[in-house]
């Protein structure tokens, strides 16, 4: 399993536009690198990212072997409504990890 942090607020006011930074621990091997026995390495990368807020996706990126390993990303989101947001990273041979995080709106 690929390490995640996520770095957001934990509680923001009505309508404050909140910043959000999601990095995975991946290796995103692209397929072109040879390995010790000069063959190219598996292809094994993280081919898309998603972010859903309250169950309503808010960002949506496709990825691709030219991306560093760790991928980072950085987006904002306008706070309406306490409730979860949920980080799902998918890629190559079946890989999956989704994260949970709550954010609280306060007045």
């Amino acid at each position: 399993m690929a390490s995640a942090l996520i770095h957001m607020p934990a509680t923001a006011k009505p309508g404050e536009i909140i910043e959000i930074r999601a990095l995975i621990a991946h290796t995103m091997e692209t397929g072109f690198r040879p390995g010790p026995d000069g063959k190219p390495l598996p292809r094994d990368i993280i081919r898309k990212f998603e972010c859903r807020y309250n169950g309503k996706a808010v960002i949506s990126a496709e990825l691709h072997p030219a991306m560093s390993a760790n991928p980072y990303i950085a987006f904002y989101v306008k706070a309406t409504t306490s409730g979860p947001l949920e980080f799902t990273w998918t890629g190559d041979n079946a890989f999956t990890q989704t994260e949970q995080r709550q954010l609280q709106v306060q007045p």
